[in-house]
């Protein structure tokens, strides 16, 4: 009777294991055994976030990154489209390239940890000197937020005209032109500055380019004849214009621009086949989560469409553009090849 018993419960494991089996997370194809995964896709339920965030501008304060951190982050709590809390850290150093680094190798996956940047985190990665490792691909594009675009400036009384003109006479011998900016040689104003001497068939390592610290001290050397021409934000340029102070020749934009500089032509419209927007976003992590991507792709286009938003732009002179987080990967990838090609040119590429 025992050994009956016995044999009636072995039975009953061997059946229970077997269905066990048959019943769990894994199975067997070809003789290997497969575990089953989920797609990484938002959870319905997220309660992301769910404590304070930090955003940081990789500048000292006052620059633009700070002022559109800041700005974001008031917005976003007041709107109430964020309920925890948001400071802003400034992480100032090597054009945000210092702070890049530590970010991609200490903050992986740190939801709670934003960044705002604009066209030197391409230019920083792809430039030979001063080279950062890390570039766009390395973190998590959220939002493109605003535009802006280059101006070509002279002074009033310069005898150019039009960007032509300018043009013509740095083909003829460009050692006798310089043109400033208020950023290093490599940097956002040089490229600006030799992009459409480039698409006119001059050798943009010719071109003489004097670099100051800011765009307010270009204008000033501008203004005191210590340069023929300046490459600028446009943004920058409203006041010196209807003060009868300068003459802008084009703007890198690919229409032309509303208010102050609504009669200047572009560099398009005069034949010169070249843009160039100096755009401002906010990234994330590398591996950041899905839930989190989702989260800030609502959040961010909500906030593009406040009006609190509008008169923030306003009152910073920026012009509202909104990329979601799939379009401004693809933009971020079309503007690196541009300026790839740009500091290959000027042989500052790595």
């Amino acid at each position: 009777m025992r050994k009956k018993q016995w044999t009636y419960s072995l039975l009953s494991l061997v059946l229970l294991f077997g269905l066990s089996a048959c019943g769990g997370g894994t199975e067997s194809t070809a003789g290997e055994t497969q575990t089953s995964s989920k797609p990484e896709t938002p959870s319905a339920a997220s309660a992301y976030p769910e404590k304070p965030l930090v955003v940081v501008a990789p500048s000292g304060a006052g620059g633009g990154w700070d002022k559109t951190a800041r700005s974001m982050a008031k917005i976003l709590v007041e709107n109430k489209q964020v309920t925890q809390p948001i400071t802003v850290e400034n992480k100032p150093g090597g054009g945000g390239a210092v702070f890049l680094a530590e970010y991609v190798t200490k903050d992986q996956g740190n939801d709670y940890r934003l960044f705002v940047n604009s066209p030197p985190l391409l230019i920083n990665h792809s430039k030979k000197e001063g080279n950062s490792p890390f570039g766009y691909e390395d973190v998590t594009p959220l939002a493109q937020l605003t535009r802006d675009f280059g101006a070509i400036v002279v002074p009033a009384d310069s005898p150019y005209q039009d960007l032509k003109s300018l043009l013509e006479a740095l083909k003829a011998d460009t050692t006798k032109l310089t043109i400033a900016g208020g950023s290093a040689p490599g940097s956002m104003d040089h490229l600006i500055a030799v992009l459409p001497a480039a698409e006119y068939g001059i050798d943009p390592k010719a071109v003489k380019y004097v670099s100051y610290d800011g765009g307010g001290e270009a204008m000033a050397a501008l203004l005191g004849n210590n340069a023929d021409a300046i490459a600028t934000d446009a943004s920058n340029v409203g006041e010196y214009l209807k003060a009868g102070r300068i003459r802008v020749l084009g703007v890198s934009s690919t229409e032309r621009l509303g208010g102050d500089l609504a009669d200047i032509p572009t560099f398009q419209e005069q034949g010169i086949d070249a843009s160039f927007t100096i755009w401002r976003g906010v990234f994330g992590p590398p591996e950041m989560s899905a839930d989190a991507i989702a989260f800030w792709d609502k959040a961010l286009k909500e906030l593009s469409e406040s009006e609190a938003w509008q008169a923030e732009l306003k009152r910073n002179n920026w012009e509202s553009e909104y990329k979601d987080s799939a379009q401004f990967k693809t933009f971020l990838a079309e503007q690196d090849k541009q300026i790839k090609e740009l500091l290959t040119s000027l042989g500052m590429a790595k």
